[in-house]
């Protein structure tokens, strides 16, 4: 079969360990959707690791033409709204933390804040907006920095300064805690491993219910230990999972079971 990678780096650690493991039998081709038109022939199946609005519409018209691709361009369009993200979660009953949408970061009012909060573009990208907002100086600063971003705003969950970083690759969960990027810098991080035996009870069924909720089969859930329970602060579309165990295999096992499937896409309501 012929697996297309829609991906401007084909040698991100997933992707290229998932194409060792399916080069064997298998031709892949990557698809830079910056670069490239629409591909004349086609896969059999696509895998969707771009976010970018360049890559969502290659993935729309490969679909248009009866192409699989994982994860499919309307759920994963969706996963790059926070706004839209949260409302849906919220409608399904999943503990997302509770959001508020403001049209320019400029405009948003200091004086009808319940600080601390968490600020973030509304629209997830690369070296988006995301940071803890303390006081109206601290907000001040970014908004003279990003005064026309589209945010949204979410309370601040206390909690032990350590996210948890779940992934999902076809039902098969993997976790990891990760120092939350509020309280240092991104390149300051710490990751750890998590066993699974080591979620709170109902951690895994909650994060596989995400992935029916929002129609996505590779992903990935930040939560938080809130005083109350879990808090699902962000979902992520095909994450790049980095140095989990069984990952690559779980991935080529899926995009094998994907290339022999019609296309079915489910556009969450």
């Amino acid at each position: 079969m012929r697996v297309g990678l829609i991906t401007a780096d084909p040698d991100h650690q997933l992707l290229a360990d998932t194409a060792a493991l399916l080069t064997p039998r298998h031709e892949l081709v990557a698809v830079d959707p910056e670069a490239a038109d629409v591909p004349g022939e086609l896969c059999d199946v696509y895998l969707l690791k771009a976010r970018t609005p360049r890559a969502l519409a290659l993935a729309r018209s490969l679909e248009a033409r009866g192409a699989a691709v994982v994860n499919s361009a309307a759920a994963t369009e969706l996963c790059q709204d926070r706004t839209a993200m949260a409302a849906l979660a919220r409608r399904a009953g999943l503990p997302f933390a509770e959001t508020r949408t403001v049209s320019a970061l400029g405009r948003l009012d200091p004086a009808r804040l319940g600080y601390p909060v968490v600020v973030k573009s509304r629209h997830s990208r690369r070296h988006d907006l995301v940071a803890r907002v303390d006081d109206p100086v601290r907000l001040a600063e970014l908004a003279a920095a990003w005064p026309d971003e589209p945010v949204v705003v979410q309370e601040f969950t206390p909690n032990d300064g350590w996210d948890h970083k779940l992934w999902v690759v076809a039902d098969t969960v993997f976790a990891a805690l990760r120092t939350s990027e509020l309280s240092v810098g991104k390149g300051d991080r710490l990751t750890l491993p998590l066993p699974l035996d080591d979620l709170p009870p109902g951690w895994l069924d909650l994060v596989r219910r995400v992935g029916s909720v929002f129609a996505l089969e590779v992903y990935g859930v930040d939560v938080l230990r809130g005083p109350d329970g879990p808090v699902i602060v962000d979902i992520n579309a095909f994450p790049g999972a980095r140095g989990q165990a069984g990952a690559p295999e779980a991935l080529a096992a899926l995009t094998v079971r994907a290339a022999g499937r019609r296309p079915v896409v489910r556009v969450p309501l």
